[in-house]
């Protein structure tokens, strides 16, 4: 077994740092929290490793880990399904993803308790407001999405894969090569008739947009409607 990462020694509470990490389709970054959700480091982003193997991921994740110094525990937030720390997708990644239990093998790299969910999930935990029906896209290399109702997350909804018109799914129409094959202002448009879709399926009170590519969208949305910092996919790790 590799040498863990070195962390502190029995933490007193309200000195726990927790490491942030998110897995994306093109990058994976990385920020070390305090125990009130402050940012202890500079965010680390480096490109993911191709082919995206459950092996070439998790040394780039030790990489980062080095880099940013000590810490207690980590959170992960990953591009698919994630049932109790295993991941069951993962379409945005190649490899062999399919049952890889993430949390045990970063647990034993890290030496430190490690939890891990959707990456859309995580965005979730550091924007919701905790009451109603609050739902969460991630516009990135791909299309996640999570949903909380009175701030309990509601787990493995991924509407990516979900038709949304003529056939053709969410991340189909909105995956971050369309955005560039047809332009910013195309894609926009389309992602107002997919949110159209969202409010009537799901009557939500609030919808959150994240991912990298919110920052892209060039149309006016709807009041309900919020866009969020990219940097709430490491911060909802705390809440995690």
């Amino acid at each position: 077994m590799e040498p863990a990462v070195q962390a502190l020694a029995k933490p007193q509470p309200h000195a726990v740092r927790t490491l942030a990490i998110d897995i994306g389709g093109t990058g994976i970054k990385a920020l070390i929290l305090s125990a009130t959700g402050k940012p202890l480091t500079e965010r680390a982003r480096v490109k993911t490793p191709r082919p995206a193997t459950p092996a070439a991921v998790m040394n780039t994740i030790v990489e980062l880990a080095k880099a940013q110094g000590s810490f207690d525990r980590v959170s992960v937030g990953f591009p698919g399904v994630v049932r109790r720390g295993v991941t069951v997708t993962a379409p945005n990644l190649n490899g062999n993803w399919g049952g890889f239990r993430l949390a045990d093998a970063l647990t034993k790299k890290l030496g430190v308790p490690v939890r891990v969910a959707n990456d859309a999930d995580v965005q979730g935990f550091g924007v919701i407001e905790g009451y109603g029906v609050e739902l969460v896209v991630t516009l990135g290399t791909g299309f996640g999405s999570g949903l909380f109702v009175d701030g309990k997350l509601v787990p493995n909804l991924e509407l990516g894969h979900h038709p949304l018109q003529k056939g053709k799914t969410y991340e189909d129409l909105l995956s971050d090569a369309v955005r560039k094959k047809i332009g910013k202002r195309k894609w926009s448009k389309r992602l107002v008739r997919a949110i159209q879709t969202l409010d009537r399926t799901f009557n939500y009170d609030r919808l959150y947009v994240g991912g990298g590519n919110a920052a892209r969208i060039t149309v006016k949305l709807p009041e309900n409607v919020k866009i969020v910092s990219n940097v709430a996919g490491l911060l909802g790790g705390l809440s995690l």
